[in-house]
C-alpha cells in the first residue's frame, strides 16, 4: 500500500490531501480484495455444500460494500468548504466509520442467529481440500487488510480506518472458526461450528461496539488529545510576553480541521500594539505547526507586588479545593471598607459540588484567612481541556 501511495502522493501535498489519498487507496483495495474473497468462498461453499462457508462469502460481499462506503466517505470528507459547510466536510469520515461499525454489529447478529440455527439443526458438509486452501488464503488476506488498515489509520489518525481494521480482524476470526469447525467435523467427527459461531459472534459484537464508540465520541464532542493540548500550551507560553493561558477550547470539524480559542494573560502595562503583534505571530505558528485555526483573546493582568502576592494566596486556596481546580483572571478592586477580589474558578467535571457550594466554601475560607477584609466575586468555569495552569 505504501508503494502504491507513492504514485499518487506528492511531497508538497497538504495533510488533508494525503489523508484523502490514503483513505481512497485503502477503500479501493478493500473493495477489490473483498470481491475476490467473495468469489473464492462462494466457489468453496458450493463444492463443499457448506452453509457456513457460503454465509462467510456473503459477509465478504458486505465488507466490499463497507469499503465502498469508506471510499466515498474519504472522497466527500476531502471536499473543500462551501457556503453551506464553511468548516469543511471532515466529519463525514466519522459518519462512514459509524456505518462500518453498524455493518460489524449486523454481521455479529447474523452470525449468532445462523450459529444457533446450526446448533438446533446440524447440517452435514463435504470436506474438500480446495475449500481449506481458500479459507486459509482468506484468513491471511484479512489479517493483511487488518494490519494495513490499522497502520494507515494510526498514520492519518482515522477512526474510519481503525473501524475497518477491526472489521477485517473480526472477519479473519470468523473464517478461522469456519475452518476449525470444518477440520474438527472431518477428522474428529465433532460438529462444533454452531457453538464456536456463537462465541465469535459475541466477540465481533463487542468489537463493533468499541469501533462505534471511537466514531461516535468525536461527533458528540470528546475532549481533545492531551498531547495536542500540551503542544498548544507549550507553543503559546514559549513567548515571554505570555504569562499564562486559560479557557482553551478545541472545536473538531474532522481530522486536520480543528479550530481553537484561548485566553492569553499579558502584563497590564504592556504596549498594546506589541502584544497584538505577538498574538498574531502565535496564531500563525499554531497554524503552521498544529494545522489549526486559532483565535486568541488577550487578558491584561496587574503585576504589582500586592496583586501578585494576593493572587498567589488565592490560587493556593483554590487548589486546596481538590485536584483539577484552578484560578485565572484575578483582579483586585480596593474600596473604603473592603477589597473585592474578582476571579474565575475552573471546576473539574468530576466535582460533585454545585457551583453555589464551591463559591460558598471559598468565601468561608477567605473570611477565615483574610479576616473579612476581602470579598470574593467568583465566576465558575468548566475545564474543556486538561492542562495545568501555572
Amino acid at each position: 500500500m505504501d508503494i502504491l501511495a507513492k504514485f499518487f502522493l506528492k511531497e508538497d501535498d497538504s495533510l488533508a490531501k494525503k489523508r484523502q489519498i490514503y483513505g481512497m487507496l485503502c477503500g479501493t483495495a478493500g473493495i477489490f480484495l473483498n470481491i475476490m474473497l467473495f468469489l473464492g468462498k462462494l466457489l468453496a461453499g458450493s463444492i463443499s455444500n457448506s452453509i457456513a462457508v457460503t454465509a462467510d462469502a456473503f459477509n465478504n460481499l458486505s465488507d466490499a460494500g463497507s469499503s465502498a462506503v469508506t471510499l466515498v466517505g474519504f472522497k466527500l470528507a476531502g471536499t473543500k468548504p462551501d457556503t453551506r459547510h464553511p468548516f469543511g466536510h471532515g466529519r463525514i469520515e466519522y459518519i462512514t466509520g459509524l456505518i462500518v461499525s453498524a455493518a460489524i454489529l449486523i454481521m455479529a447478529f447474523e452470525l449468532v442467529s445462523s450459529s444457533v440455527d446450526k446448533i438446533i439443526h446440524p447440517v452435514e458438509t463435504e470436506f474438500r481440500f480446495v475449500s481449506v486452501l481458500i479459507l486459509i488464503s482468506s484468513i491471511l488476506v484479512k489479517l493483511y487488510m487488518a494490519c494495513y488498515n490499522r497502520r494507515i489509520g494510526s498514520r492519518i489518525d482515522s477512526a474510519a480506518m481503525r473501524a475497518a481494521a477491526t472489521d477485517s480482524l473480526s472477519d479473519a476470526l470468523a473464517t478461522t472458526v469456519v475452518l476449525a469447525s470444518s477440520l474438527a467435523g472431518h477428522y474428529l467427527g465433532l460438529h462444533i461450528d454452531g457453538y464456536c459461531g456463537v462465541l465469535v459472534g459475541a466477540f465481533i459484537f463487542y468489537a463493533g461496539i468499541s469501533a462505534a464508540k471511537d466514531t461516535l465520541n468525536p461527533l458528540l464532542g470528546q475532549p481533545p488529545d492531551k498531547e495536542f493540548v500540551n503542544r498548544i500550551y507549550e507553543t503559546v507560553t514559549a513567548y515571554e510576553e505570555i504569562l499564562g493561558i486559560h479557557d482553551l477550547v478545541v472545536h473538531d470539524y474532522g481530522p486536520g480541521r480543528q479550530m481553537i480559542s484561548l485566553h492569553a494573560e499579558v502584563a497590564a502595562d504592556s504596549d498594546i500594539l506589541e502584544i497584538h503583534d505577538t498574538i498574531d505571530r502565535i496564531e500563525e505558528e499554531l497554524k503552521q505547526k498544529l494545522y489549526c485555526e486559532a483565535v486568541i483573546h488577550m487578558d491584561p493582568i496587574a503585576a504589582d507586588e500586592q496583586t501578585v502576592k494576593m493572587r498567589k494566596k488565592m490560587k493556593e486556596m483554590v487548589r486546596q479545593m481538590g485536584e483539577g481546580f484552578s484560578m485565572h483572571d484575578f483582579r483586585m478592586v480596593p474600596g473604603n471598607t473592603h477589597t473585592n477580589l474578582i476571579f474565575d474558578v475552573v471546576v473539574p467535571f468530576t466535582c460533585k459540588k454545585s457551583d453555589e457550594e464551591v463559591i460558598r466554601e471559598l468565601q468561608q475560607r477567605a473570611a477565615e484567612e483574610l479576616d473579612g477584609t476581602c470579598w470574593l466575586k467568583i465566576q465558575i468555569d468548566r475545564a474543556y481541556c486538561e492542562f495545568e495552569v501555572e
